[in-house]
């Protein structure tokens, strides 16, 4: 916590003491550990600037860089100050000041000058430049990078948690370079400050050596020019560290490493750039006049770098080391299993429509890997990968979706269209088409009209986006057949990592794992996610005690979801239920027979006929209101009836009087389906 505390406290104490700086006369001995701290700071900030993979991982930069500057100004002031007051201002600035002017005050002056050159219009100008592009740039694709994240997050690529750290980082990284922008300025100022004050020292120095302190004028120049050009170094190394500490952050791009790694990487990743430059520098030694030795060392040390250089590793498709005499005949064992085994989920499309899975533009791939997360949150399923692939066969601007290599829907996706679905469409060039999940009719547009086919009130839909809600749909359909032995394995071992005791108490002591499956199959054909599976499995164990029969074990695990299965059908709160007549649910309970398939209602084919024809006569009346009803009944009849109503073409939604009586949601009845034979024996 002490820690903590200073850490908190060192910054703003520091300024505070820059401040009074400025105006309280510093020792000697004071001004010369401060300098020694400016120059060590500065090449710290230098080291990390190079050290830093990516620019905000040093986000403090640009407030350090004014308090760096603050404190370099200060220490000019305190420094100004002895020199004109005492002619002296510590040894360091002396030492600085003797050692480059070295008996010749021009030469000092000159090297001093060029510093000041190389720092304001070099080092400081490029940066300046390069961090008000960064800002601007930055600041202009703020909007897409937050349209992307959106993007990812709504197709499942990204969770929440994952979306709010990139938007994080977009803000931070637009605030970074913003500030990037005006930091810059700070060293420009500083530079030209350093001007000014070089020039008052030498002026007010000579001035106050001749009139205060009685020197000749030789002797008054060549010491307070001196102290000047000491206090001007001191002051301009740090000052052009910070520079080209600033100039480092501002035109470091994406890499993966530190700067001192990326750039070793990448110059030495080529062997035949550095042959060519080592003979190069060889190449340069037989032109007279020039001194070999300097060429030649320097393009054998080239040569010996390059030749130590490992050869780069080849592409993880390409078989290391494998000969084409090597690779598996075709008629191998091994090449004629793999080509005859079936996949589970297939994506094939037709020549023409490769460019939606290529890696520089189409994004189907990436659509395809968020679904699988979206099954698995909704069903309880994990997806099996889904094998996408070209098909000669297919007609072109075609797909296919298949499961176990059996079409299950086809569509089409005509390149440089755009499905508009609406009306109004009559103006608009394409040809017509036909929404895959849901039937809509709509029309194939170009791309480039997508924005005058939403003007005119249309839903316009990307090729991309078609496929893969067609998939989504296939799944969501056949989960049950994509649900195999080996998958449920995997979902048991799952589940008994959490809940080991419902686990070893169901299988294989009442259930075997076949068992199991088909009862989750079952429930998938009935449209019931089987996420909950630790609930689920609770009451097969409790089923299974009294019968192993299918239909009770699939009864069983509905009761047990019903809550869960209820607000699936809900709509605001309200819960529609279709009731049947008292008279003909109990005709109908009379009726139930066992069989080897499961039991069914022994009724004649006028009753049955009359029931499916009732009630799906009050489900299109109701969905003509905006709401989807779903057939209660009681809990021994709801699977026959609901294969019955299967049977004769009716997607209606069949819930036991158990189920929905867990419910929180109102429930309302639209009406009462009696049959023609209601009242008959």
């Amino acid at each position: 916590m002490e820690k903590k505390r200073l850490s908190r406290l060192a910054v703003p104490i520091g300024v505070i003491g820059i401040i009074v700086m400025m105006v309280v006369p510093l020792p000697t001995f004071l001004l010369d550990l401060f300098i020694a701290m400016n120059i060590t700071i500065a090449l710290l900030v230098l080291l990390v600037s190079m050290f830093v993979q990516r620019p905000l991982d040093f986000s403090v930069f640009p407030a350090l860089l004014l308090v760096m500057t603050l404190f370099r100004l200060a220490l000019n002031i305190s420094a100004t100050r002895l020199v004109l007051r005492d002619g002296d201002a510590g040894k360091v600035i002396h030492a600085f000041g003797d050692f480059v002017v070295g008996g010749s005050l021009v030469i000092g002056l000159v090297i001093f000058l060029i510093l000041i050159i190389v720092q304001m219009i070099v080092v400081t100008k490029g940066a300046e430049r390069v961090a008000e592009v960064g800002a601007r740039f930055t600041l202009d694709a703020m909007p897409g990078k937050q349209m992307a994240i959106d993007a990812d997050l709504n197709a499942g690529l990204i969770d929440e948690t994952q979306a709010k750290k990139r938007r994080a980082d977009v803000t931070a990284e637009a605030d970074f370079y913003g500030a990037m922008d005006g930091g810059s300025k700070f060293v420009k100022g500083d530079a030209i400050a350093a001007i000014i004050i070089t020039v008052i020292n030498l002026v007010g120095g000579f001035a106050v050596g001749i009139l205060q302190h009685g020197m000749s004028p030789a002797d008054a120049m060549n010491q307070y020019s001196l102290l000047t050009v000491g206090d001007g170094l001191v002051s301009q190394i740090p000052a052009l560290l910070l520079s080209v500490s600033t100039g480092l952050i501002t035109t470091r791009s994406a890499t993966s490493g530190d700067m001192g790694t990326s750039v070793t990487q990448q110059l030495s990743q080529n062997k035949l750039a550095l042959r060519i430059a080592g003979g190069a520098a060889l190449g340069l030694c037989v032109i007279p006049g020039l001194p070999k030795p300097p060429f030649l060392i320097i393009g054998v040390l080239t040569l010996l770098i390059a030749q130590r250089l490992k050869d780069p590793e080849p592409e993880p498709e390409t078989p290391v080391g494998a000969e084409e005499g090597e690779l598996p005949a075709p008629d191998s064992p091994e090449q004629l299993m793999g080509e005859m085994r079936v996949d589970p989920l297939e994506l094939a499309l037709s020549p023409d429509l490769v460019d939606l899975v290529d890696t520089n533009g189409g994004d189907l791939l990436d659509r395809v890997r968020a679904l699988r997360r979206k099954m698995a949150m909704e069903l309880g399923v994990v997806m099996p990968p889904v094998r996408t692939r070209d098909d000669l066969d297919l007609p072109l601007s075609s797909y296919a979706i298949r499961i176990s290599g059996v079409d299950a829907g086809t569509g089409q996706a005509p390149p440089g269209t755009v499905l508009a679905i609406g009306d109004g469409l009559q103006g608009l060039p394409g040809r017509a088409g036909v929404e895959p999940v849901f039937g809509l009719a709509g029309k194939w547009v170009p791309a480039e009209l997508h924005y005058q086919a939403e003007l005119s009130g249309a839903t316009v839909v990307d090729r991309a986006s078609v496929i893969i809600t067609h998939l989504a749909e296939v799944v969501r359909t056949n989960a049950s057949r994509l649900l195999g032995r080996e998958d449920v394995r995997q979902l048991t071992e799952m589940v008994k990592r959490t809940h080991p005791v419902v686990v070893e108490e169901l299988t294989p002591a009442q259930l075997s794992l076949g068992q199991v499956q088909k009862v989750l199959q079952g429930m998938l054909d009935e449209g019931v996610p089987i996420r909950d599976l630790v609930r689920i499995f609770e009451a097969l164990s409790l089923r299974a005690k009294m019968s192993p029969d299918h239909d009770g074990l699939i009864e069983a695990a509905r009761s047990a979801l019903g809550p869960a299965i209820a607000a699936q059908y809900a709509q605001q709160g309200r819960l529609t239920v279709i009731t049947l007549d008292p008279l003909l649910e109990q005709g109908l309970l009379e009726s139930l027979r066992p069989s080897e398939n499961g039991v069914f209602m022994a009724i004649d084919g006028m009753r049955a006929e009359a029931i499916v024809s009732e009630a799906g006569s009050l489900v299109e009346g109701a969905e003509q209101q905006g709401v989807t009803p779903v057939l209660a009944c009681s809990p021994q009849l709801r699977l026959p009836l609901m294969r019955l109503l299967k049977a004769g073409a009716r997607r209606i939604q069949v819930l036991s009087y158990t189920e929905i009586s867990g419910s929180t949601a109102q429930i309302e009845t639209m009406g009462v389906v009696n049959g023609a034979y209601a009242g008959a024996a």
